[in-house]
C-alpha cells in the first residue's frame, strides 16, 4: 500500500501534482515562520545574557560592588558609564587592576593599562572615521585590541573599555571594586539602571504577539492547502472502500500522501529559514540586530518540527478519513453541517473580560513593577484569547450575515450566495479567517501608537530645538547624594569656545531645600533655579517672567512614554534669589545650546564628559525622549510586522480556500450552467460568498481591535484611545482591495471547472 501510496502522490497526475505542490508551499511557509519565531526567541535570550556582564558592581546583580572592609584578593576598579553619539548609545567600562588576580571582563584577553582601551568593531571603525574633538577625545591612550563577539550584544554594538589607573578611579565617587564579572541579565537584575543593556521580559509580549498573528494565518493557509481537493480524495477513498480495500489500507494511502508533502515541506521550510537567516538576522527587533548564528533554534526545537508536523499531518489525515472508513457511501451523500450556536461568542467574550480586568479592576502594574514577565504573561493570555475567540466566534457572525443577506436578497445571485452561506457558514468563514487575524492585530497596534503619538502633539520631540539642546545633569545618577560644586569657569569656557554654541544655562539646587514623597511612593525633588539671562539663550528651556533675574525651573527633558506640552512654551515663575546668590548654590545640571550640528554638539558633549565624568553622558532633548520612546517603537514594529507578513500569507490562504471551495462545487455549478444559469451569474455567487463574511469579519475584528487597544492603554498608560489616523484606513482598505483582487484572480477557474464534461465525468 505504500508504494500504491507514492504512485498515486507523485504519479497521479496534474490534479495530484497541483494538491502536493499546494500542501508542501503551505507547509514550507509555516515552518519558515516557525523557526524564524522560535530562533527570535532564542536570539533575544542570547542577545540579552551577553548584556550580563555590564551589570557588574549593580546591587541586584551576582557581582555587586564591594563594601568597604570587604575587599579581598586582587579586586577590579569598575566604572560603567552610558555616552552618546549622534543619539546612538555607547557603553564605557572604566577599569583599574590593583594586581595580577584582577577579573577580566569577556572578550578581551587582558585588562587594558592606564592609556589603553579596547574597541568594539562597530566603535573601532567609528572613532577612525570622525574627528577625534568629536568622540575620540573621551577615551584617552591608545587602541590595544577589539572586543569579541561573545561580549557584544549585538554586531554593530558600541563599547569601549577603557584602562584607568587605581588613583584616578578611586577618586572618582561613582566607581566601585568589584572581585568578579557579573552573569546576571538586566531580566533578572531588579536594580539594573543603565540604559547599555535591556529587558528583555518587556519584547515578551511583543514577539510573542507576533508569533501568534503570523502562525494563526499560517495554519489557516496550510488547513486551506491541505482541505484542497478535500471531496475529489474522499470520493477516490470512497470508491476503493466499496471495491474491497480496508480502513486499515486507505489509512495508510492518506498518511503516505499527506506524508509525503509535509516532509518536501518541512525540508523547504528550513532551506527558506536558514537562506533568509542573515537579512532577518539584520531586523532589530529589540532595536538592536543580531548575530547571524545567534538567530538559531536548538536541537529540541528542530527535532520537533522536523518529525512533529509530518506525524501531525499523517494523524490529521487519519482523523480526516473518519466518515469514508465508516460509512463510504456517506461520502457521496452529503447532508447540510449543523449550524453555528451563539456559545461561540463566548471565548471572545472571555478574553475581552480578562483585559477589561486588568484595565478597570485590578491594577497589574502595581504588583509587577520588578518583574514585568507576569504582566506579558496575563496580557498576553488576553490578547491570544480574544483572537481565538474571533476565530470561534467567525462562523456564528457569518451566520447571523447570511440570514440578512437572504432576507434582503431579490436576485438569483445574492439568494444562492446567501443560501450557500447559511448552510454551511463555516466554510465561508475559513476562508477569511487569515485577514481577520491580520486586522485585528493591525487595528490593535496602530490604535495604541496613534493614541501615544496624539497625546505626544504628533511625533515627539523632532524640532531643531530638541536637536540642538544639550543636557547634562547630575541629580538623577546612582548616586544623587554626590554633589557637584558651583560654576567650573574653565570647561564653561571651552564650551563658549567650540564653533556652533550658541547659549550656555546652569542649572543649581539648594541642597537643604529637602524633599518630600508624593502619592504612589515617587519622590518630588526641591526646585532648580538659573538665571533668566542665560535662559534667554536656550529657547528650548522656556522663558522667565517680565523683570525677573532668576526663575525657578522644574524641567521636563522628557521622561515617560506619553508626554504633555512643552518645555519652549513655559514661562517660569520669578525665584527669591540674586544672580550672585544663584552662583553659588551646587549644579544640578548643564543646558547647552548649538546651531545643531554634529559637530557642535559631539564636541560640547566631549568636553563635558571629560569634565564630569558620570554614569550617565549628555544627552539632546530628542535623544531623551528617543530613550523614553522605545516601548512605542516596539509596537510600531510590531503592526509593520504583523500587517507586512500576515496580509499576504492571508491572501494565498484565501486564493487557496476560494479555489478549493470551486473545485469542491464544480459538479453543481456545472449543473447550474446546463440548466441555463449564466457564467457571470455563478461569478456573483462566488464573489458574494466570499465578500459578505469578509466584510462582516473585517468590520467586526476592527472593532474589537479598537476595543482591545482602549484596555491596553487604559491599563498601561491611564490613557483613552484616539482615532485612528488615516494610514490606518489606507492600509484596511488597501488589505481589503487586495484581497477582493484575489477573490477575483480565482475566478477565471470557474469557467474550465465547470464545462459540460465535468457533469458528464461525475
Amino acid at each position: 500500500m505504500i508504494r500504491l501510496g507514492l504512485r498515486l502522490t507523485l504519479a497521479g497526475g496534474r490534479e495530484a501534482a497541483l494538491r502536493l505542490v499546494m500542501i508542501a508551499v503551505a507547509v514550507a511557509v509555516g515552518v519558515g515562520l516557525l523557526l524564524t519565531t522560535l530562533a527570535s526567541l532564542n536570539a533575544v535570550s542570547t542577545q540579552n545574557a551577553r548584556y550580563a556582564w555590564l551589570e557588574t558592581g549593580v546591587a541586584g546583580s551576582d557581582a555587586p560592588a564591594i563594601l568597604p572592609g570587604q575587599a579581598a584578593g586582587d579586586p577590579l576598579w569598575w566604572l560603567l558609564q552610558a555616552d552618546y553619539y549622534r543619539g546612538t548609545l555607547i557603553g564605557r567600562i572604566d577599569v583599574a587592576a590593583t594586581g595580577p588576580g584582577s577579573p577580566i571582563p569577556p572578550g578581551i584577553p587582558a585588562l587594558p593599562g592606564p592609556g589603553q582601551f579596547y574597541a568594539s568593531p562597530a566603535l573601532a571603525k567609528l572613532l577612525r572615521n570622525v574627528p577625534a574633538a568629536q568622540l575620540g577625545d573621551r577615551y584617552p591612550g591608545r587602541q590595544v585590541g577589539t572586543i569579541g563577539d561573545s561580549a557584544l550584544p549585538a554586531p554593530n554594538s558600541l563599547i569601549v573599555v577603557v584602562g584607568r589607573t587605581v588613583a584616578e578611579l578611586s577618586a572618582n565617587p561613582e566607581a566601585r571594586q568589584v572581585n568578579r564579572i557579573s552573569t546576571t541579565t538586566p531580566s533578572n537584575c531588579n536594580d539594573c539602571l543603565i540604559g547599555v543593556g535591556i529587558n528583555d521580559n518587556g519584547m515578551t509580549l511583543i514577539l510573542s504577539i507576533v508569533i501568534a498573528a503570523l502562525l494563526l494565518p499560517v495554519l489557516v493557509f496550510i488547513a486551506g492547502a491541505t482541505r484542497l481537493s478535500a471531496a475529489r480524495r474522499e470520493q477516490r477513498f470512497a470508491a476503493m472502500r466499496l471495491v474491497g480495500a480496508t480502513p486499515r489500507q486507505i489509512s495508510v494511502l492518506s498518511a503516505v500522501e499527506s506524508g509525503i508533502a509535509t516532509v518536501l515541506g518541512v525540508v523547504l521550510g528550513f532551506g527558506l529559514f536558514y537562506a533568509f537567516r542573515s537579512p532577518l538576522a539584520a531586523i532589530p527587533f529589540t532595536g538592536a540586530p543580531f548575530f547571524p548564528h545567534d538567530l538559531s533554534p536548538d536541537l529540541t526545537q528542530v527535532l520537533v518540527i522536523a518529525l512533529g508536523i509530518p506525524i501531525g499531518a499523517a494523524t490529521a489525515a487519519r482523523i480526516a478519513l473518519r466518515r469514508v472508513s465508516s460509512s463510504p457511501l456517506g461520502v457521496s451523500r452529503r447532508v447540510t453541517p449543523r449550524p453555528p450556536h451563539a456559545w461561540r461568542v463566548l471565548p471572545l467574550l472571555a478574553g475581552l473580560a480578562e483585559l477589561g480586568y486588568f484595565a478597570y479592576v485590578h491594577d497589574i502594574g502595581a504588583d509587577t513593577r520588578t518583574n514585568t514577565t507576569i504582566e506579558a504573561a496575563a496580557f498576553l493570555s488576553g490578547i491570544l484569547a480574544t483572537m481565538v475567540g474571533l476565530v470561534v466566534a467567525g462562523p456564528w457572525l457569518t451566520l447571523l450575515g447570511s440570514r440578512v443577506l437572504v432576507r434582503r436578497a431579490a436576485r438569483p445571485a445574492p439568494l444562492i450566495a446567501s443560501r450557500r452561506l447559511s448552510d454551511n457558514p463555516q466554510a465561508g468563514f475559513r476562508a477569511i479567517s487569515g485577514l481577520v487575524l491580520a486586522v485585528f492585530v493591525g487595528t490593535c497596534a496602530l490604535a495604541v501608537i496613534t493614541t501615544i503619538g496624539a497625546y505626544n502633539g504628533g511625533t515627539p520631540r523632532t524640532s531643531a530645538l530638541a536637536k540642538a539642546t544639550l543636557v547634562d545633569e547630575f541629580r538623577f545618577g546612582p548616586h544623587p547624594e554626590i554633589t557637584i560644586g558651583p560654576d567650573d569657569a574653565a570647561t564653561l569656557s571651552k564650551l563658549a569656545a567650540v564653533p556652533g554654541v550658541t547659549g550656555l544655562a546652569t542649572v543649581h539646587f539648594q541642597p537643604d531645600a529637602g524633599s518630600s514623597m508624593l502619592p504612589g511612593g515617587n519622590l518630588e525633588l526641591p526646585p532648580d533655579y538659573l538665571s533668566c539671562a542665560q535662559l534667554a539663550g536656550i529657547p528650548a528651556l522656556g522663558r522667565c517672567m517680565a523683570g525677573a533675574d532668576t526663575a525657578i525651573f522644574e524641567p521636563d527633558y522628557g521622561g515617560a512614554v506619553v508626554n504633555h506640552g512643552s518645555m519652549s512654551e513655559r514661562i517660569w515663575p520669578a525665584a527669591p534669589l540674586t544672580t550672585a546668590q544663584l552662583a553659588r548654590l551646587p549644579l544640578a545640571t548643564i543646558v547647552v545650546g548649538t546651531n545643531g550640528s554634529v559637530a557642535a554638539v559631539e564636541q560640547a558633549r566631549s568636553i563635558l564628559d571629560v569634565s564630569y565624568p558620570q554614569t550617565f553622558a549628555p544627552q539632546t532633548l530628542q535623544e531623551y525622549q528617543a530613550f523614553d520612546s522605545q516601548r512605542m517603537n516596539g509596537y510600531r514594529q510590531l503592526a509593520n510586522v504583523v500587517l507586512l507578513a500576515s496580509l499576504p500569507i492571508a491572501g494565498c490562504s484565501l486564493a487557496v480556500n476560494v479555489a478549493g471551495g470551486l473545485a469542491e462545487r464544480r459538479r453543481p455549478f456545472s449543473l447550474l450552467r446546463l440548466t441555463g444559469a449564466p457564467l457571470a451569474m455563478l461569478r456573483r455567487v462566488v464573489l458574494l460568498e466570499a465578500t459578505a463574511p469578509l466584510l462582516l469579519a473585517a468590520l467586526v475584528s476592527a472593532g474589537v481591535g479598537l476595543l482591545a487597544a482602549q484596555l491596553f492603554l487604559r491599563a498601561q498608560l491611564s490613557e483613552t484611545l484616539r482615532p485612528p489616523g488615516a494610514q490606518y484606513y489606507l492600509l484596511l482598505t488597501a488589505g481589503l482591495v487586495a484581497s477582493l483582487a484575489v477573490i477575483a484572480s480565482t475566478l477565471p477557474l470557474l469557467r474550465r471547472l465547470t464545462g459540460p464534461e465535468t457533469a458528464r465525468n461525475d
